[in-house]
């Protein structure tokens, strides 16, 4: 019985150092992407090379520095560094989660190199993996009932990264389509954007609405508002995308009022 115990928890930590390991992995590897560069470009300027209207202003690029940040926070939590007493239970969880945050990492890194040497046909495959890594966790998180120290270093990290991916996601399919000259069937780029945009809000909001979760809101309209940004510091996109322009600022405020009326919801529960 000892001897199976002491297997079991040996398995925890070994997986816990897998998760630390490749969380380290991936922050250098995204960080010499930049510095060295990659391929002699930066992670942007190859999305400046694709020029399409989904992109937001570089500004919005900045979350990363949060998500990261945030999973930071997750990494030393785990180690039961911030907790007074250790729980079987959060171990676990912790053995869940890392399953696929193992996987995540191994993804994001992968997408790195993608994309710095324009394979973006593989640049795609690695964010859906990476994107269904996610959905794994957040569906796990879905079912755990969280105190608020847990909320802000469980379930914030993965929200925001798991809400950003969905995003990054779409952004990253356009960069695709764009690279291989698609011609989106003679429609004109605006009201592709325009449905994009509809559908990258739609989804957002459904899952929102399905998990309860009031982070993927905000990250979602922090996305758009990136978006909005991009197109209103250029006089040609003012003049030239009203429509666009219009069904931005209606997602954002659609994505505010769903965060309101979660928030309301939540405190009338209390």
């Amino acid at each position: 019985m000892y001897t199976i115990n002491f297997i079991k928890m040996k398995k925890s930590n070994l997986i816990k150092i897998i998760s630390t390991i490749m969380y380290l992995g991936m922050i250098i590897v995204n960080f010499l992407a930049n510095i060295i560069p990659f391929n002699n470009r930066t992670t942007g300027q190859i999305s400046d090379s694709y020029p399409n209207l989904f992109a937001p202003a570089p500004i919005t690029f900045s979350i990363w520095g949060l998500i990261y940040l945030a999973l930071a926070a997750y990494v030393v939590y785990q180690w039961g560094i911030l907790k007074k007493n250790k729980n079987k239970n959060s171990d676990k969880l912790f053995e869940k989660i890392n399953n696929y945050f193992i996987i995540s990492s191994l993804a994001n890194i992968s997408w790195i190199f993608c994309w710095h040497y324009d394979f973006i046909g593989l640049s795609v495959i690695a964010i859906i993996i990476l994107l269904l890594s996610l959905i794994k966790i957040a569906s796990i998180l879905k079912r755990e009932k969280f105190s608020l120290l847990e909320k802000f270093l469980v379930s914030f990290p993965f929200s925001i990264y798991f809400a950003w991916i969905m995003i990054a996601t779409i952004a990253n399919v356009t960069v695709f389509l764009v690279s291989i000259n698609w011609n989106g069937f003679g429609l004109a780029d605006e009201y592709w954007t325009i449905i994009i945009l509809l559908v990258g809000a739609i989804i957002g909001l459904i899952k929102t609405i399905k998990d309860k979760n009031l982070f993927y809101n905000l990250v979602f309209a922090w996305a758009y508002y990136g978006i909005w940004l991009k197109y209103m510091s250029n006089n040609d996109y003012i003049n030239g995308y009203p429509n666009l322009i219009a069904t931005t600022i209606i997602c954002i405020a659609v994505f505010l009022i769903s965060e309101a009326c979660l928030v309301c919801r939540q405190i009338r529960k209390k």
